[in-house]
């Protein structure tokens, strides 16, 4: 999120470069502005120096008990019932074959014993279905409901265009971000991934009203605080209806501003779906 951030700023501030278009058959996104580069890339070390284990740095250690655990949760969590259920077979056991008395007896310290032996175990058959009906919630992805937006504004240079489309190509295969929206100066630069179908054109994605947009609260917020906003359970704000232009199961929002006059829409199809690494903003702008 923050090399997006600053790359969209440079593109947008910077001096209009005409760079050549070239064809790469690597389908892993690349930069342009990197590519343009004179100096030529470093060669990466022979696979013989790994192999005959050169690299002397740290090795990242593993929590085998951690581990073990997150492996086998339903086991863990049902364990004190397991534990509370033999104590108590235990106790019952000891009192029927040891020959005493079953009626407590207070002056007996076998009896004392016995009762605090049986708070134990209910304490643990209780824990344990406390634990069995506690369980963390998955959230999972929804399919954004709309259709596939590429809106590119015609004023926006070649170089540019790549380097918002690297950008959302890097986007949409490291985070769960579907749809793009930049909007600069008061044009929409880029519209693209998901958008909200249009209600009177069928197939047709819903544009993006800009002026209306920026007289938003929302948008006037992101600018005036010159900071992120992330909606991570969009649903859940009055900023859902300001947004028309997002698919309409949208889960989750980035609101990234750029400059002074120019902010960045990201949509996310899980709730809470941004990392803290996807939400670093620039520091500085």
């Amino acid at each position: 999120m923050e090399v997006g951030g600053l790359l969209l700023f440079r593109t947008l501030y910077s001096p209009p470069i005409r760079l050549p278009l070239r064809r790469h058959s690597s389908p892993v996104p690349f930069s342009p502005l990197l590519r343009a580069s004179s100096s030529p890339l470093p060669l990466p070390s022979p696979p013989s120096a790994y192999s005959q284990g050169a690299y002397r740095g740290p090795k990242p250690q593993r929590d085998l008990v951690s581990d073990w655990v997150s492996n086998n949760d339903g086991f863990v969590r049902s364990l004190p019932i397991f534990v509370g259920g033999l104590a108590l077979l235990a106790v019952l056991l000891n009192r029927t074959f040891s020959g005493i008395s079953p009626v407590a007896d207070a002056s007996s310290s076998q009896s004392r014993a016995d009762i605090l032996t049986l708070a134990l175990a209910v304490t643990n058959l209780l824990s344990g279905l406390v634990w069995l009906s506690i369980r963390p919630k998955y959230i999972s992805p929804v399919v954004p409901q709309g259709v596939e937006c590429k809106r590119i504004n015609s004023k926006v240079a070649n170089y540019a265009v790549l380097e918002l489309l690297w950008v959302w190509e890097s986007l949409s295969a490291t985070t769960c971000c579907r749809s793009l929206v930049v909007v600069h100066g008061g044009y929409c630069l880029l519209q693209i991934g998901i958008a909200a179908e249009s209600l009177t054109e069928v197939g047709e994605p819903v544009a993006v009203d800009v002026h209306k947009l920026i007289q938003s609260p929302v948008y006037r917020s992101v600018i005036e605080s010159r900071k992120q906003s992330y909606l991570a359970n969009l649903s859940l704000y009055p900023a859902r209806s300001e947004l028309p232009f997002l698919p309409i199961n949208t889960q989750a929002v980035i609101l990234q501003p750029l400059g002074n006059s120019g902010i960045a829409i990201i949509g996310g199809d899980t709730i809470r779906g941004f990392t803290n690494l996807d939400q670093a903003a620039p520091g500085k702008i």
